[in-house]
Formats: C-alpha cells, structure tokens, sequence
C-alpha cells in the first residue's frame, strides 16, 4: 500500500534574535507522510531549506515523546495544535487536511522572549523552582518507602500535580499570559505530601513573588489554561496555590 501523503502551506514566524523584528514566511510542505509527526514535518521543511542555502526554521525539541517539556508552538491558535492533552512532537500530520494552512508561531508572553523563530527563552520557569521547587531531607540512604504515611486521596493528586511538564501551554493559552497553573501544580505537587511541609511557608511565597516578578500576568479563571496543557494539569491547583498562599500571609503577620 502506497504511503499516504498531503500537502500543506506554513506560514510560519521568523525572528532572527532576541528583541529584533520578527515576521511570518510562507512554505510550502510537500508530500508529507501523514504518519510523520509534526516536527518531523518541520525536519522534511528544513531538509529543503538547508538544500536551498536557507536558514532553517529553529524550534525547541528533545525527546520527541511527550516527556521531556522542551517542544512548543501555536498551531493555528492553539498551544500544541488542535489535538487535546497532546505535545507538539506527539500531534501527528493526519490531523490536517491536503490543501490546509497552518500557521505557526512561538510562545507569547512577556515572561517567554522569543530567541529564535518558535524558541523562547523559559528561563522564567526554572527561577520559579528554584526559589521553593524543593524539599529539604537528609542525604544518604533512602528512607523506606512505608515511614511516612500519606493518605491515598493526598498521594493521587500529589502525583497529578506533578505531571506538569513544564511545557508553558498554559502560559501560551491564557488570555493574560499567566503562569498560575504551572506555579500552583509545582506547589500544590509538594503541599500536599508531608515532605514538602517544612518549607510549605517560604515555597508559596517566594514561588509566587517570584513569578509575579517574571513578568507574567495573573489568573482571571478562563481555564484556557487547563484546556491547552498536554498533560491536563487541573485549575483546582490554582485554588490549592491561592490558599497556600493567604494561609502564608496571616502566618507571616502573625
């Protein structure tokens, strides 16, 4: 049986560098396997490109299996693409049409500069867990799995939580280009297990101030967020990381 293919338009944005002009550029992508997945569509783009003496498309990419959080870009509008609880190297090029369009661009929040084309810098992310994405235990030998009790429903969405990836969908997707969802994954991730409980104060506070200083903007409920995120990271977090964060306050001021 005679592979299958389509035939699609890019219209994709190219920005040089950091803080220079961007623009979009079309392509035209031709006699794409529909069983390639979307970046690899972008390597058959590039492959001619780099033929051509052009400068190929740069984006973001690693393990190409939905894990690693590293792939990104709005697919005509949608962090992701148009398939749910997908990442950008899971969505597939059977689910587009021959003769379709499909515009691409990176990221976009003040907290995200673009540094290449569809790359944007997440840095952001990493100084939100460093201010309080930890635990503090003593070194050596692991302790045995059963010491500490932790209650099923607590342990279930501890685990829930920690899926995040770390993609910044969630960020894409809001209207206000906020970080809520992911912050208060990584918060409510720890919150709620016993381990996380020693620096529980200090984490919500500094995790919060801190990506408040990173220039995202703040939550205003429109579950866009949890709509785009790959691994469908749910917005009760965002009412676990509000909480956290009042019981904080009145602790400080007490």
């Amino acid at each position: 049986m005679a592979e299958k293919t389509i035939n699609v338009t890019l219209k994709v944005w190219r920005q040089p560098a950091r803080g220079a002009q961007g623009r979009f550029e079309t392509y035209q992508a031709k006699r794409i396997p529909t069983d390639a997945s979307f970046l690899e569509m972008l390597d058959i783009v590039n492959n001619g490109l780099e033929r051509n003496n052009q400068d190929p498309i740069a984006f973001d990419h690693d393990c190409r299996e939905g894990i690693c959080g590293s792939c990104g870009a709005v697919v005509n509008g949608r962090p992701h693409g148009p398939r749910r609880a997908t990442t950008l190297c899971q969505l597939h090029m059977r689910e587009f049409k021959d003769g379709d369009t499909i515009v691409i661009e990176p990221w976009r929040a003040n907290g995200f500069p673009v540094i290449k084309d569809l790359i944007v810098d997440r840095a952001a992310f990493d100084r939100i867990i460093q201010t309080g994405g930890f635990i503090s235990v003593r070194t050596g030998q692991a302790p045995e799995a059963h010491s500490t009790p932790v209650p099923l429903k607590n342990a279930e969405e501890a685990m829930d939580a920690a899926e995040c990836i770390g993609c910044g969908a969630c960020v894409a997707a809001c209207p206000n280009a906020s970080a809520s969802l992911f912050t208060a994954a990584k918060i409510a991730q720890l919150c709620k297990l016993p381990q996380g409980h020693p620096e529980r104060t200090r984490r919500v506070l500094h995790m919060v101030r801190t990506m408040d200083k990173e220039g995202f903007g703040s939550c205003s409920k429109q579950y866009e967020c949890e709509a785009a995120c790959p691994k469908e990271i749910k917005v009760s977090n965002i009412t676990v990381m509000n909480r956290e964060y009042l019981r904080a306050l009145l602790k400080a001021d007490a």
